[in-house]
């Protein structure tokens, strides 16, 4: 057990080492700070710029959780305080269902629903022009995605609040929503936080369902409508392909190190932040 436990500790550092070394022959040949404030890619003239690609991936996260983060903690507080009993019999089911659709699968139904819907319909009333292959695309698929994940964690969380808690804010004159605001989400403030940071690194490593509807345009987006090319993208789309290019290789796999920098950021943010709070 001890090994396995081990194994399992050293196993991101590992990863994180790896990428390192294959991203050394482009590090020698360029800055770092170059390669990630700079949008011109093109390996042939060997340009690796990551800025666009850096700019995607956040693009896309961040607006999946826009979407996915409320509608999960509304759904959570309407289940565990307001549905009657036999509706959690339900919903632990469907998510499992959601949570257990394969990407591509995903992929397709974005592709066959929502970019036609936002390419005939929602980018014409919003006065744009867009092909449906964008960002806003990305960022509903990665939504539905990550709320099976946030949703049944802070169910079980909601679970977790002594029932005496709410009898005594309520016998003290609160509202029921008061309760729920002052009280329940108070009580669970960290374990909300955790479920957020389980979407945001659930979002930033899908990569088929993404590449399939965001466009893979190598550009900084102006807005929703427009295409972008995240990092996940990038690795599957390339990897494989044109490796006698001269450092193309290891630009692949330092744009797989920034993605994985990235979500040990993220991850970092929410601990230190749950981190505080225990010492409030």
């Amino acid at each position: 057990m001890l090994i396995a436990t081990l194994t399992i500790s050293v196993l991101p550092l590992c990863i994180g080492l790896g990428l390192l070394i294959e991203s050394i022959p482009l590090l020698q040949k360029y800055h770092f700070w170059r390669l990630i404030s700079h949008t011109a890619w093109s390996p042939m003239e060997g340009k690796f710029g990551m800025l666009s690609f850096i700019a995607g991936t956040l693009w896309v996260t961040g607006l999946s959780m826009c979407m996915a983060v409320p509608v999960s903690l509304l759904a959570a507080i309407y289940i565990t305080q307001y549905a009657k009993p036999w509706l959690m019999g339900i919903i632990h089911p469907i998510m499992d269902i959601l949570a257990g659709i394969p990407s591509v699968v995903y992929g397709v139904g974005g592709v066959l629903i929502i970019v036609p819907w936002i390419s005939e319909k929602l980018a014409p009333a919003m006065g744009y022009s867009s092909s449906g292959y964008c960002i806003l695309a990305g960022g509903i698929i990665l939504a539905v995605m990550s709320i099976p994940y946030i949703l049944h964690l802070q169910i079980e969380i909601f679970r977790t609040v002594p029932v005496e808690l709410k009898e005594v804010s309520l016998s003290l004159g609160a509202s029921y929503w008061e309760t729920i605001k002052y009280v329940l989400l108070k009580q669970t403030r960290k374990g909300i936080i955790a479920s957020i940071g389980l979407g945001i690194s659930k979002s930033l490593g899908e990569t088929i369902a993404v590449l399939m509807v965001v466009g893979n345009v190598p550009q900084i987006p102006a807005n929703v409508f427009q295409g972008a090319y995240p990092l996940p993208a990038l690795l599957a789309n390339n990897y494989g392909e044109m490796m006698s290019i001269p450092l193309y290789l290891a630009a692949l796999m330092f744009a797989g190190l920034l993605l994985f920098l990235i979500i040990c950021l993220c991850n970092s943010i929410s601990t230190w932040i749950i981190y505080n709070m225990h010492q409030v």
